[in-house]
């Protein structure tokens, strides 16, 4: 035996594999969207949905492991690769009901959501590339391997469904419509569309290559237009995956080489350099330093290396201050005016609370005067026998402690030809205390404050 059949052995998949009916009966039955499975889905939607509201990664790979995506579009691949028109039309129509459901559940979720703000989970749905493309082939390939071979497809499939993240793009674009933000909605329909398609077509490649029977398509002509509709498919699919790569690498390549111009050209000792970026319309590299001031000189030498960093074609601006006239200046007297103005917002609250204080014990000392006057034409009907009335607010101090004691002292006097009993005086004191709204009430008669006076 030569080397190339040692390693072939290897990497021989034939004494792995299941039959190859029972590989399509067991694709088959996870084809449909029936009962158990649909409740399953939408309880996935749900959780994907909090864990990219609440940006939990944790929380939205559980739901990826829940999620019953991948059968219908394992379905896709194997009825492409044998050629089975009807099992690609009902894998077809559970798979779009499957997507309907699942960006209604995600939309109804996120529009009653208080949380509208879009985390970093939501905003890595948005923007496709050519890895995405890349790693739904390879999730692809690896999920009908693991079906073709015995005991394999517990393990692998629920991998290939958290690496290809098909619930979060769903989940993404309803919150787009949910919120009105149609760039969230197409960008995570299309990453799903992308998932879709490579896992579909590496499931396609693998059953061929697998030498699974399909189907013989009665026309040459129709097996060739399904051939060019399939290349059309994945070619349409992407070319804008690959666009928005190449211009995401130069975004980047060119970001590296901003950050290796500006801490080799100009950054020096006691320069601190505030901020720098360019502005694509006017062609300028700004740059805000403070601190020493960077010479004339290095300014140019600076300027004359800047191909050198990719950044041909840009004119270099510094803004920088000395000691007088720095941004670190401006800031201490920015911090000093916002400490200033919060300072006198502090003594502005101090007054307002002295000023409640005093209104509230105004109101206090007034009270008495106002219900006064309002319970004359009541006391009158009430209790008949009382003659007059007086109100007054007192403050009681005693000698052996510091607390103070607040009351009402009401002096009144009884007309002498009218019964007045103990039984009186406790419903009038009663009475007083509800129309003077709680407050502790003394009764002094007449004739007892008069002597308490002379005392005194």
């Amino acid at each position: 035996m030569n080397t190339f059949d040692r390693i072939r052995v290897y990497f021989n998949l034939r004494p792995d594999l299941e039959e190859e009916q029972a590989i399509i009966e067991e694709v088959t039955r996870g084809v449909s969207y029936r009962g158990a499975n649909l409740w399953i889905l939408i309880a996935a939607i749900f959780i994907a949905s909090l864990g990219l509201n609440v940006n939990s990664t944790a929380v939205i790979i559980g739901a990826m492991l829940i999620s019953p995506l991948m059968g219908p579009i394992i379905g896709m691949g194997l009825a492409v690769g044998t050629n089975d028109l009807d099992l690609l039309k009902r894998a077809l129509k559970n798979f779009s009901i499957a997507t309907l459901i699942s960006v209604l559940t995600a939309t109804i979720y996120f529009f009653i959501s208080p949380l509208e703000e879009a985390q970093s989970e939501l905003l890595a749905r948005t923007t496709p590339t050519i890895y995405d493309v890349l790693i739904a082939f390879f999730g692809g390939a690896a999920g009908i391997i693991a079906l073709s071979t015995r005991g394999r497809g517990g393990n692998v499939i629920p991998g290939v469904a958290i690496a290809t993240a098909l619930m979060p793009p769903l989940c993404t674009a309803g919150y787009g419509l949910a919120t009105g933000q149609l760039n969230f909605f197409f960008g995570a329909l299309y990453l799903f569309f992308i998932n879709t398609v490579f896992i579909g077509l590496a499931t396609a490649l693998g059953v061929r290559m697998l030498r699974f029977h399909y189907h013989e398509f009665i026309s040459p002509e129709r097996a060739k237009r399904a051939r060019n509709i399939l290349m059309l498919i994945v070619i349409a699919t992407t070319i804008p995956a690959v666009i928005m790569t190449i211009n995401i690498i130069r975004t980047s390549i060119f970001e590296n080489g901003l950050r290796r111009f500006i801490s080799s050209e100009l950054e020096q000792p006691g320069t601190q350099i505030l901020f720098s970026g360019t502005d694509a319309a006017t062609k300028e590299l700004r740059v805000i330093a403070v601190g020493r001031a960077i010479t004339e000189e290095k300014q140019r030498s600076a300027s004359e290396n800047m191909e050198h960093y990719g950044l041909g074609g840009y004119q270099l601006s510094v803004i920088q201050g000395g000691a007088s006239d720095s941004l670190l200046a401006l800031s201490s007297q920015l911090a000093q005016r916002a400490y200033s103005q919060e300072s006198e917002h502090q003594k502005l609250l101090e007054l307002s609370a002295d000023n409640a204080a005093l209104t509230q014990q105004l109101n206090a000392y007034t009270r008495c005067e106002e219900v006064a006057e309002a319970i004359r034409p009541e006391l009158a009907v009430l209790f008949p026998a009382v003659r007059s009335l007086s109100l007054a607010r007192t403050v009681e101090v005693q000698r052996d402690t510091t607390a103070t004691r607040r009351f009402v002292t009401a002096v009144f006097a009884v007309d002498d030809s009218k019964s007045w009993t103990a039984a009186d005086a406790t419903r009038f004191q009663e009475w007083l205390k509800t129309r003077l709204s709680g407050d502790s009430i003394v009764l002094l008669p007449r004739t007892q404050a008069a002597t308490t006076a002379a005392r005194r």
